[in-house]
């Protein structure tokens, strides 16, 4: 597996962890529709989150949450429709993105809620 995969797949893990330990239940990880997917799909307090995970190995290029951009929200919001359809779910939906930077031996999350409403 490519380096890249690995980091994606690391920064998805610890993206569950972090929510499991905020009180999230995780329904989903790596949840297809046709050839979209959403990263990660949890509850919390009555509300569907559905979470982009963003990870790198430094930030020398950017913040990884600068990387979800609109083409991509459009997808997560097709998968999540299709979630909600298959599951009958009558829950509110938030987007949110999970910002992972991983390097010189430290981590840094940056769980950004309602990340599509506050323009990332």
């Amino acid at each position: 597996m490519a380096e890249h995969n690995d980091t994606g797949s690391k920064g998805e893990e610890l993206a569950a962890e972090f929510l499991r330990k905020n009180g999230y239940l995780i329904l989903e990880t790596n949840w297809r529709f046709k050839n979209l997917e959403a990263d990660i799909i949890a509850t919390i307090n009555k509300t569907l989150v559905v979470a982009e995970v963003k990870t790198r190995r430094s930030n020398y290029f950017g913040e990884p949450e600068t990387f979800v951009n609109k083409q991509k929200q459009k997808n997560l919001i097709k998968t999540a429709n299709e979630y909600i359809i298959r599951n009958n779910l009558d829950l509110e939906v938030r987007f949110d993105i999970i910002s992972i930077v991983l390097g010189n031996n430290q981590m840094k999350i940056n769980h950004i809620e309602d990340a599509f409403l506050t323009g990332h």
